[in-house]
């Protein structure tokens, strides 16, 4: 079994790994290439045969961008240079070092202070061992597999901090073999995340890098907008509503390993097959997704959810504070950057009261699981299985709970996709169908009051947040999306519980119905 720990002081950091062979050698060693400096002093020491030669020689393949370099051991000439882009790197082998002045005669000094420096066998020559500031001892461990090993790295000074974020990785990946697989970026989205594709053989991987999100500054009540939105700052919410949701039989990506205190997982690969074609929703993979809602919006899911990782997740409340929030975005953003007057305090004052009245009496209908982001980008067609679990479902982390309503609005009025008005309607027909087959209790008049309304609010929102993606992030990409996003008010506006929230855009927004803004 593959083990790792740490072990810090104010002075040095250490780390233990076992790991299966001479490949997962090479592999750190790439994994830990692009973390290194000018300057950086490395020794190597260990066992014959563990594997020195293998990491010297990937190191430095890795650093020059050369896969196929010929890399000497400069066991007799003690010294070896290359050129990378960005620093000379320099090899040494002092197993045949009889006089530490020899050193000095080859200028070892000043070579090791402008370049990065890999020495094997520092031993002999204790003050290049004490300059070390990254020592990386590596041993056979036939406990492990017959070619074994394990690996031990001591770092000192400010190696620290940027030599953490890779053994973090090997960490993850070492214990449950995939630290050797091929590695591959994948787009991000509008958050501070990103990702891999991982591919080892015929398997594939899914790895999430999910640092912790910039807070921003304090709004009101001591709280930043993530606060006040009710949005995850750390990964062990999207690890637990993954548990969650695949114990109610929903495709929610299989969590392989995690660490949520660094904020990484290695996750189920869904692969490339969405619920969208040729730019347009696929009507079969649409109701499967519907179906899912429906399924799970007609049990009884607890706000409390027994975790593995704490004693129980509470769900965020998805109340008033959070919503109104949200439609404020609309007021700091979407109309500074399309109206040519500023919003009295009085016009601001209605329309926040508006939202409250509207969204107030829906929070006493019954309350669910909100995923928030249940649209296309995050639907994959999973056509190797059964009924509605071929729906993928990822980016989950934002859950909440909430009406049932916010996120058949999120399916059924996409924001990168236009749904066509009759699908939409379609769509609804078959949610509402389903759940009045599976609860004599619902009412499907109260339940296109809300839908109207949580529509309405989503897309409030998205206009805000499109508009700040532009201004605050320089991500203009999504303003291509804004006149989408005013069609869908406009439809949800159409709705005559909503005329209030109509005449008040109609009065300080009437672009959006002019179709000019």
């Amino acid at each position: 079994m593959t083990r790792q720990n740490s072990v810090s002081s104010s002075a040095s950091m250490q780390w233990r790994f076992d790991i299966g062979d001479e490949q997962d050698t090479i592999a750190f060693a790439r994994i830990i290439a692009p973390v290194l400096q000018r300057g950086d002093l490395i020794t190597l020491s260990g066992d014959l045969g563990a594997g020195k030669t293998a990491f010297a020689r990937a190191l430095i393949r890795a650093l020059t961008d050369d896969d196929k370099l010929d890399v000497p051991s400069p066991t007799f000439t003690l010294i070896q240079t290359y050129e990378t882009k960005n620093f000379p790197l320099i090899h040494c082998d002092l197993y045949r070092l009889l006089d530490p002045d020899e050193l000095i005669e080859l200028g070892f000094d000043d070579l090791s202070h402008e370049s990065l420096t890999l020495v094997e066998w520092a031993s002999h020559a204790p003050e290049v061992e004490h300059r070390a500031v990254l020592d990386i001892h590596l041993s056979l461990n036939p406990n492990i597999s017959p070619e074994g090993r394990s690996l031990v790295v001591a770092a000192k000074g400010a190696i620290r901090e940027r030599i953490k974020s890779p053994m973090d990785l090997v960490a993850l990946l070492a214990p449950i073999g995939w630290l050797n697989a091929e590695r591959q970026m994948i787009v991000g989205d509008a958050s501070g995340r990103f990702f891999e594709r991982l591919k080892q053989g015929r398997k594939t991987a899914i790895l999430m890098n999910a640092p912790k999100p910039f807070s921003g500054p304090v709004l009101r009540d001591g709280k930043t907008y993530r606060a006040l939105a009710c949005l995850s700052d750390t990964l062990s919410s999207f690890v637990i509503m993954a548990h969650a949701l695949r114990s109610e039989q929903v495709s929610a990506p299989e969590i392989y390993a995690a660490d949520v205190e660094n904020g990484l997982a290695l996750v189920e690969d869904f692969g490339f097959e969405g619920i969208v074609r040729d730019q347009a929703p696929v009507s079969e993979r649409y109701h499967e997704a519907v179906s899912v809602l429906a399924r799970l919006h007609s049990r009884a899911l607890p706000q409390r959810i027994e975790s593995g990782i704490m004693k129980y997740y509470f769900l965020p409340s998805y109340d008033l504070e959070p919503l109104l929030t949200e439609v404020e975005l609309f007021l700091e953003w979407y109309h500074p950057a399309f109206s040519k007057s500023p919003l009295s305090d009085d016009a601001r004052s209605q329309f926040m009261n508006i939202w409250k009245d509207l969204i107030d009496p829906c929070l006493r209908d019954p309350q669910t699981w909100t995923l928030r982001d249940f649209h296309s980008p995050n639907l994959f067609w999973l056509a190797h299985r059964e009924g509605d679990r071929r729906i993928g479902v990822i980016d989950i982390q934002d859950a909440v709970y909430g009406h049932p309503a916010y996120d058949l609005t999120s399916l059924l009025q996409d924001a990168r996709l236009p749904i066509p008005e009759t699908l939409e309607l379609e769509l609804i027909k078959h949610y509402t169908d389903l759940r009045e087959a599976a609860d004599a209790s619902f009412t499907l008049d109260s339940f296109l009051h809300s839908y109207a309304i949580y529509g309405a609010q989503r897309v409030t929102k998205i206009l805000g947040i499109f508009v700040r993606l532009d201004r605050r992030d320089h991500k203009p990409d999504y303003l291509k999306h804004l006149p989408l996003m005013r069609a869908y008010l406009k439809r949800n506006l159409s709705y005559p519980a909503l005329a209030p929230l109509k005449n008040w855009f109609l009065i300080f927004v009437p672009q959006i119905f002019e179709g000019t803004s």
